[in-house]
């Protein structure tokens, strides 16, 4: 299977490039069969397009974070910077290729055998990690997971775009990774990854998949 590459449309501040649910999938054996079903029409809705002429600087992406606020409250935020020290978005400026085949970067959200909810906000400006907030109260899991939790950078579902199969559409957030590694990885951690497998699950009547993945390094 070839990967498929997708242009966002209709946003400004879009990531450069897309890869479909497919391309991941087309990396772990025990998926190829879910691929060979979906990927005949992956997201058909969005335009082909080549990636970007930078997409082999992955594996040279340093950042560094900072943290604004006290964790556990409403104003927490963990920032990312690039080697200048200007801030960027860990969604749209850093690569989701390493440079090597099979091999992307993953954004570590939440870090294993925690429980605060965490993920990149996607409406503020530079896309900070924050804990997200559901009806004025801090999002927790029940109890801590066991793994580390993240997004696949420069990824989006989209909502526009209905699934051939499970007849919902995207749910307008990156590609979320589970990392079965058996490591804890830090916060906001760039983490080159290889894909395992993926599940699509059904969110409140929204696609929500989740791509099983493992560091490199473990």
């Amino acid at each position: 299977l070839k990967p498929f590459w997708l242009k966002l449309s209709g946003a400004s501040a879009a990531p450069p490039v897309v890869p479909s649910v497919a391309a991941a999938m087309a990396f772990a054996p025990a998926a190829r069969r879910l691929a060979s079903r979906f990927a005949a029409r992956p997201l058909a809705a969005a335009a082909l397009r080549r990636p970007s002429r930078f997409a082999a600087l992955g594996a040279r992406w340093k950042v560094t974070t900072a943290v604004d606020g006290e964790a556990g409250t409403p104003e927490y935020r963990m920032r990312f910077k690039n080697a200048a020290g200007a801030e960027i978005s860990p969604w749209h400026d850093v690569s989701l290729f390493t440079g090597e085949e099979g091999v992307y970067n993953c954004i570590i959200e939440i870090p294993k055998n925690t429980k605060p909810k965490m993920e990149v906000a996607i409406k503020e400006p530079r896309n900070p990690i924050a804990q997200d907030i559901k009806k004025g109260k801090l999002r927790d899991y029940h109890g801590p997971i066991f793994w580390n939790y993240g997004m696949f950078p420069q990824t989006w579902e989209d909502p526009n775009v209905v699934h051939p199969v499970t007849k919902c559409a995207g749910d307008n957030d990156p590609v979320d990774v589970v990392e079965i590694g058996s490591a804890t990885i830090a916060q906001g951690t760039v983490e080159p990854v290889k894909v395992l497998g993926v599940l699509a699950m059904i969110d409140d009547g929204e696609l929500d998949w989740k791509v099983i993945a493992i560091r490199t390094a473990d």
